[in-house]
Parts: C-alpha cells; sequence; structure tokens
C-alpha cells in the first residue's frame, strides 16, 4: 500500500472573486440547516403515515412512484454527496424504507458511488476552494491534518465501511491526494455496501426507539 502525498498543484488556494465565494459559503450553510429541518420534518410525515409499521402503506408509496422513484432517489442520493448539505445517512435510510431491502440497497449503492465519483474529481479540478464552500477552516484542517499520518489509506478505507463515520469529509480530503481515481473507486465499490447494510441495520432496530418517541 503506497504512501499518499498532497497534490502539489492544491498546497496553495487563490481566489479570483473572495465576496461571491464568501457568498456561496454563507448560502450553503443556510441550506445545509434548511436540508436538516427538511429531513426531520419529513421522517415525522413518513411515521404520521404509518411507514414505519405498516407495510400496505409502504406498497402504496412504492406503486405510486414505480416509474420514476428510483431515478428521483438516485438523483437525490447524487446531490446529497457532490453538494454535501443533506444528512446521508437519512437518504439512505429513506432508501430502504421506500423500497424495501434489496432494491433499496442497490439504489443506494449505485448513488453513493456515481455520487462519490463526481465529488472526487470536483476536488481534485478545483482543490481546497470546493471543500471550503462546505466546511470552515478548522473542521477542513482537522481532517486535512489525518493526511500528514502514516497508514491514512487505511483510516480512508475504515471510514468508508463505518455507517457512522464522515464519509463525504474523507472523499473530499482524499481527493487532495495523489490516489488514483482507479484505487479510489475500487475502495469504494468494496467498502461502501458494508456502510449501506450497517445503515440498514441501524433502520431495523432504530425504528423501535422513533416509536417510543412519538407514540
Amino acid at each position: 500500500m503506497a504512501k499518499l502525498s498532497i497534490l502539489w498543484y492544491d498546497k496553495s488556494m487563490k481566489i479570483k472573486n473572495p465576496k461571491a465565494y464568501a457568498f456561496f459559503q454563507q448560502l450553503f450553510k443556510v441550506l445545509g440547516i434548511i436540508a436538516l429541518i427538511g429531513s426531520f420534518v419529513l421522517a415525522f410525515w413518513l411515521y404520521k403515515m404509518g411507514i414505519f409499521n405498516d407495510k400496505n402503506v409502504l406498497k402504496d408509496v412504492i406503486n405510486q412512484y414505480k416509474f420514476w422513484g428510483p431515478f428521483i432517489f438516485i438523483i437525490i442520493q447524487i446531490f446529497q454527496i457532490v453538494f454535501p448539505v443533506i444528512p446521508g445517512g437519512i437518504t439512505t435510510v429513506f432508501g430502504f424504507l421506500i423500497f424495501g431491502p434489496i432494491k433499496g440497497f442497490l439504489l443506494n449503492y449505485f448513488g453513493i458511488l456515481i455520487g462519490s465519483y463526481i465529488l472526487f474529481i470536483l476536488v481534485r479540478i478545483y482543490g481546497k476552494k470546493f471543500i471550503l464552500l462546505f466546511l470552515d477552516k478548522k473542521t477542513f484542517y482537522k481532517y486535512e491534518k489525518k493526511l500528514e499520518t502514516p497508514g491514512y489509506e487505511k483510516l480512508f478505507i475504515f471510514c468508508m465501511v463505518s455507517p457512522i463515520a464522515p464519509a463525504d469529509i474523507m472523499v473530499m480530503i482524499t481527493a487532495l491526494t495523489n490516489m488514483s481515481v482507479k484505487r479510489f473507486m475500487t475502495i469504494m465499490m468494496i467498502a461502501k455496501p458494508i456502510s449501506i447494510i450497517g445503515y440498514s441495520y441501524l433502520f431495523i432496530f432504530g425504528k423501535d426507539i422513533i416509536k417510543f418517541f412519538f407514540n
């Protein structure tokens, strides 16, 4: 396993229009708050529909969006990775809720792979400027320091396997290194099924907690 290093062209950062850049930084922060609130509202709405404990309601939802539903979900999953303002775990759980365990897994898997590839390429092209649209400098430098630790690639693989690790942040940070796109995608294809399945187990045991709070 070769040692990773930071790409030479990303050791400095020049911004042509600082005011516009600052505006988009604030915009994405606001969108992140709105998306978080919206996700909880949607979860509550699904609960009120009975989707957590009534299989017939779940079947009705699937039948209503049988054709366009999968495409819309994949686009949402890609969007939440490329522009990480929506909590990824929430969309993953919704995939299992709406489409069931097998189809939900496949749609999550392909959506996450495509989104992660696009995110990796965007950071590889635009560097730190892109990352700092979504992260404050303190958080960014906290994760960037991890690049200097021995065995960073093992840490990256662990984060891709873990269902609770900040996967999108780690993808962006890793894109600053000399890791090849081929190796990155190989790791994602092997590791992501484990974290997606982990989310499904969190849903199975977590729905009882939701019932406890909302009943």
